[in-house]
């Protein structure tokens, strides 16, 4: 690892943004991401460099994010590798709507039907919430709502097919009805309504811990919902207060020292846990844009800014000056304490950068914290 360069402290939320492509850009050329599957890992960075895109017009990330999608998807609309029972493999797709507005091109809506059609007949729980994956019967996991929801429901509205809103506002609903804790506030990671799989509670389902990634992706979906429901859907009060109290509970759990938060949100008092970066920038994010959209009081932007400023206190760089985002807790699955204590931790891996990116995106709209 190198020093920082001498300007780092005078950089901007969008400058962070920037570097922090730059240096996944420069990882993989000349391959692009790794191309073996069309992944929410790739989607997920790829939808913070189209944001970035959005805010600097800068063409290197449009045509960076044209290139992996079109070497992805097929003449036909067929997409080359993908596992069409995982809702993982599903998000990815909201990178088409951009490249067809922006082209035209009459293959990115068909693989958007190749895509978002399969929500219709995916395997549900009992309660008709979706399983995560097709290896993983009735378990329905808090990531899932970003892996479906926002593509889900912008198709509703660029397509026409209002079926979409009450498909995934009824999915958002039912996951946050069976995994909150009423003492905390806090999402447990995931729930299992047949209670076979060896994690869930006896009596609830529910998985026996608040992960930290795990629920940020659950805000950060609602919000990108929120850009395409309309604003007298039957559900959205409902989902405007879930999204507030969610928030306010998180900002309980944050950090006093470093701004950041724990592993295991909720246990931050135990030795064995660990800050983790990227639960952290996703509730930044959250939190920045749901002030920014009008769902919550400004008096909470006090805890994004600690919270981006704590994660941009982490950050390093390597010797060629690229920023490395490190203690980013690698993928994870649904386990007791003792699992996510024991994740290893990667740098600048896929899904951390993409939710650093999403937060500096966010934060670069947000009102300088003098303004508080």
């Amino acid at each position: 690892m190198s020093s920082a360069p001498a300007n780092t402290e005078t950089w901007t939320p969008i400058q962070w943004a920037e570097k922090a492509c730059e240096a996944l850009m420069a990882k993989f050329e000349p391959e692009l991401l790794p191309p073996d599957r069309f992944h929410y890992h790739q989607g997920v960075f790829l939808s913070g460099m189209e944001k970035t895109w959005r805010e600097t017009r800068n063409d290197k990330y449009y045509d960076y994010i044209k290139r992996w999608v079109d070497s992805q998807v097929l003449a036909d609309g067929s997409i080359k590798k993908y596992h069409p029972d995982e809702l993982d493999d599903i998000q990815p797709g909201v990178l088409l709507y951009n490249l067809l507005e922006q082209t035209g091109d009459e293959r990115y809506k068909k693989a958007l039907y190749t895509l978002v059609p399969l929500l219709k007949s995916w395997k549900t729980n009992p309660s008709g919430g979706f399983w995560h994956k097709d290896r993983y019967p009735n378990q329905m996991w808090l990531d899932g709502l970003y892996m479906a929801g926002p593509i889900a429901v912008q198709f509703g509205k660029t397509f026409g097919e209002s079926e979409y809103f009450d498909m995934m506002t009824f999915q958002a609903i039912l996951m946050e009805k069976h995994t909150k804790d009423s003492e905390t506030g806090l999402l447990y990671h995931g729930w299992d309504e047949t209670k076979e799989v060896k994690w869930a509670d006896p009596e609830t389902g529910r998985a026996p811990e608040f992960w930290g990634r795990a629920i940020g992706w659950y805000p950060v979906a609602l919000l990108e919902m929120f850009e395409y429901l309309p604003e007298d859907h039957k559900d959205k009060a409902a989902l405007v207060a879930i999204l507030q109290d969610l928030l306010i509970s998180l900002t309980k759990f944050q950090d006093e020292a470093t701004g950041l938060w724990y592993q295991v949100v909720d246990k931050g008092d135990r030795p064995d846990n660990w800050l983790e970066s990227s639960c952290t920038a996703l509730y930044v994010q959250a939190i920045a844009k749901a002030v920014r959209l009008g769902y919550l009081d400004a008096k909470y932007m006090p805890y994004a800014w600690k919270g981006y400023q704590g994660v941009i206190d982490t950050l390093k760089f390597d010797d060629n000056g690229n920023v490395v985002i490190g203690n980013i807790c690698i993928g994870t699955g649904i386990g007791d304490y003792a699992h996510y204590i024991a994740r290893p931790t990667s740098e600048n891996d896929l899904h951390g950068a993409g939710a650093f990116i999403l937060m500096c995106v966010e934060m670069s709209l947000a009102q300088p914290a003098a303004a508080q």
